[in-house]
């Protein structure tokens, strides 16, 4: 959430950014905000005012009636009772503006970083990086829903019997390979220097809009409704939401944290051959690397991700690409996101398989996460997420640009965590 200090001292900035995004009606809102803001800082100013007043007068009663002055007394009782009306009513308009101030803030999207390209869609992002050796299969290659059918480690239809569409079993080789990209990304991320955590799955509402799921993207997330939580769509948001409401110590920044949990989103209106199989999941298994950083600090520790994300993928051996994003692909929450692809020789398609973005201080303002800055003053923090791998697309990739004629080889980085090298 933007915060109103930096909407009013940097306006044209703030439309400049909306534009690259393609947001509409920048300016209208920006003025709402405004509008709004100046008039709830005069209703508290009147609001304390009013309170000052009162509480100036109830001492001068209770000098009055020591004194024995009862009738200066009343009258002026009578005074602070009007003054207690006033009080209510200015609290009632102050609540109403502030409410109307924070909703209208959770409308505006985060400002992108001035290195973010304008565009409207993903046909416009940058490539700014590319990795590795496409295979080449040959005519034979097939796509990984017919390989795991092949072989027996991936069963679609099963998923679909028990719960539906988009919900797969991974049996004998290929739940064993599942289990093995998750220990070894999360080998690689605390060897990096992150912290492993393990979060809940379910969050509660102001998780959601701590870290701004909610409410933008509240469709896309599974809700219990009679507990009113929520299925986590990543783990950024149960590991961010550790910090919501602290104020840190500058020493103990950096903070960073990785995690393995299943993620769930509905994926409404996902249709077509793009998703099929692995491309796209309602249920999938991710591992996560959260930061908490300086504001000095945080494009610094941006590219770093980018460079621990890049090693990975070096080791597996899979061919990639890193893009910007353009302003109208980013993010609702980011200021700056690097996607990384991978190519899928057999679908002859890139297909995403991570994000690093920083959201500069959009998360840390709506989490009122800060910490105590060299002068000892309160200062919002920078937060910074990335994916350290998503696995079903890694997983695609790696069943599809790895099949032979005698089966699907395992990376070898991977084999001494799968304990097999093949896939027959």
């Amino acid at each position: 959430m933007l915060q109103v200090q930096f909407i009013r001292e940097n306006k044209q900035t703030v439309l400049d950014g909306l534009a690259k995004r393609n947001f509409a009606n920048a300016e209208a809102i920006l003025d709402q905000v405004l509008e709004a803001d100046e008039t709830r800082r005069a209703t508290q100013v009147s609001l304390d005012e009013t309170l000052a007043e009162s509480n100036k007068l109830s001492k001068e009663i209770g000098g009055l009636f020591k004194s024995g002055e009862v009738q200066k007394a009343n009258i002026l009782k009578e005074k602070t009772g009007q003054l207690k009306d006033k009080s209510k009513a200015l609290t009632e308009k102050l609540n109403t503006f502030s409410e109307k101030l924070k909703e209208l803030l959770y409308q505006i999207p985060n400002v992108p970083h001035s290195s973010v390209p304008k565009g409207i869609s993903e046909e416009d992002n940058e490539v700014v990086f590319s990795e590795g050796v496409i295979p080449n299969l040959g005519d034979k290659a097939l796509p990984h829903w017919e390989l795991v059918k092949k072989y027996d480690i991936i069963d679609f239809d099963l998923g679909a019997k028990i719960s539906g569409a988009g919900f797969p079993v991974y049996k004998g080789k290929g739940a064993r390979l599942q289990r093995a990209l998750i220990n070894y990304f999360l080998d690689k991320n605390t060897a990096a220097g992150y912290k492993e955590v393990q979060v809940p799955h379910l969050v509660n509402e102001a998780s959601g809009f701590g870290t701004g799921q909610l409410p933008d993207k509240e469709g896309q997330m599974y809700h219990v409704t009679g507990d009113n939580l929520y299925l986590i769509p990543t783990a950024e948001v149960p590991v961010t939401n550790m910090f919501r409401g602290e104020l840190l110590k500058a020493n103990e920044l950096p903070i960073a944290l990785t995690g393995y949990t299943p993620c769930f989103r509905r994926e409404a209106g996902s249709y077509g051959a793009h998703v099929r199989g692995l491309n796209r999941l309602h249920q999938f298994d991710k591992v996560e690397i959260v930061r908490v950083e300086h504001p000095d600090n945080s494009y610094e520790a941006l590219n770093g991700m980018v460079e621990h994300i890049k090693v990975i993928l070096r080791e597996l051996k899979l061919p990639y690409r890193i893009l910007r994003l353009c302003g109208g692909d980013t993010g609702f929450t980011s200021a700056l996101t690097f996607d990384f692809e991978l190519y899928s020789t057999a679908q002859e398609r890139w297909l995403e398989i991570s994000s690093a973005s920083n959201f500069e201080t959009f998360q840390a303002n709506r989490l009122k996460l800060r910490f105590k800055n060299s002068e000892g003053k309160n200062q919002l923090a920078h937060t910074l997420n990335g994916s350290s791998l998503a696995l079903p697309r890694v997983l695609a990739g790696i069943i599809e640009n790895y099949q032979t004629e005698e089966g699907i080889r395992i990376p070898e980085v991977l084999v001494p965590y799968c304990g097999f090298d093949i896939i027959n």
